[in-house]
């Protein structure tokens, strides 16, 4: 049956039992369609229900309700092994006692590949991953993100329609992590599988995805591409978690289109910026929501929309300069780019020196509250 989505889930709930005897849904009415060569990923908190989510997919667990279809087929209760999906873990789970080739041929073993099919394909699965002539060493004699190609490897062997992957690269120091993020990325490309991805890292799924599901509390927040869950998040959470964002509350004034004027009672002014809910209505409360490197510093401007405060603290990290405006107790966040080269110190601001700042309102979202 052909269907242009690699993988669907339809209303899917997952309940657990909780050691207090409670029911608990670990994943909650979830409907996501995943397309077919895709990199898709479901980010969010531990506990959130992305894992229980991809263990669903992979046959590991059965929905308590709904249904996950893989190539437009109803999975039911048919096992892991009776599914075109392969799963990568955080642990890689290599066999110690095995070379890699040994490593990655095992499956195709227990198939009953025939010998010079499963050295062709064991050799192919390798020099994918970077790992040609190396296939006699062991686990233990390779560095960490070795070991995560050969577990990628021993996966991809077995030409799954869907590769899982479950915060694969959780073990690996930062330097190393962002290597195989676009080296994994790259892979997905070339091979044009259909890559499932569960992490926590906002910055990993940002790199990597085509698309990205926020998960909270078992529930979907927000579906949509980087640009689309960094740039327009469709709630508080989402905007918190995705990066940074500073959050003033205020009265919702006037809305027309894609313009809505706010009262902040912090500024004791209106701003203005974009109704991000449909069902916003005059008079309510609502949350601005702007992020730290879409906040103007100006010089000599005043009127509407241009605003005072002092510096509380500058931070100097290099690429840019961290500054947090004090308003009334309130802190406000601004990352300033460091685009002059200069070692003069008035170039940079300091402790209580009083600036003008503005919210453009193109980047200055107008959220429900929550």
């Amino acid at each position: 049956m052909s269907t242009e989505f690699a993988v669907e889930l339809r209303d899917v709930v997952k309940k657990f039992v909780t050691p207090e005897g409670h029911e608990l849904n670990a994943v909650d009415h979830v409907t996501m369609q995943i397309k077919n060569g895709e990199f898709f990923s479901m980010l969010g908190s531990s506990g959130c229900g992305k894992t229980t989510s991809l263990r669903m997919i992979a046959g590991f667990e059965w929905p308590s309700e709904g249904e996950v279809y893989i190539e437009g087929k109803a999975m039911g209760h048919t096992p892991p092994f009776q599914r075109k999906v392969n799963t990568v873990f955080q642990s890689y789970a290599l066999f110690q006692h095995m070379t890699i080739f040994q490593n990655v041929a095992f499956g195709l073993e227990m198939e009953g590949v025939k010998e010079d099919e499963i050295k062709k394909r064991v050799g192919r699965a390798l020099e994918m991953v970077q790992l040609s002539g190396m296939e006699r060493r062991k686990p233990r004699q390779l560095s960490g993100g070795q070991q995560q190609r050969v577990a990628l490897a021993r996966s991809l062997v077995k030409t799954p329609s869907v590769l899982l992957l479950d915060e694969p690269l959780g073990a690996l120091d930062l330097k190393l992590r962002k290597e195989m993020q676009l080296e994994l990325k790259s892979l997905q490309q070339q091979l044009g599988i259909t890559f499932i991805y569960v992490t926590h890292d906002q910055e990993e799924a940002l790199t990597m995805s085509d698309r990205i599901a926020v998960m909270s509390k078992g529930k979907v927040q927000q579906m949509g591409t980087p640009v689309e869950i960094y740039e327009r998040p469709a709630n508080k959470f989402v905007a918190d978690f995705i990066g940074e964002s500073n959050f003033l509350e205020g009265k919702l004034k006037s809305i027309s289109g894609n313009e809505a004027v706010v009262f902040v009672p912090i500024l004791n002014a209106e701003v203005t910026g974009m109704p991000m809910a449909k069902d916003l209505v005059n008079g309510s409360d609502v949350t601005v929501a702007i992020r730290p490197e879409k906040i103007r510093v100006v010089e000599n401007q005043s009127g509407a929309g241009v605003f005072k405060a002092k510096v509380g603290t500058s931070v100097y990290i290099g690429s840019d300069t961290h500054l947090y405006f004090d308003l009334n107790g309130t802190r406000l966040k601004v990352m300033e780019q460091n685009r002059i080269s200069s070692l003069d110190p008035s170039t940079f601001y300091v402790k209580d020196e009083e600036v003008l700042f503005t919210f453009p309102p193109e980047n200055t979202l107008i959220l429900k509250k929550d």
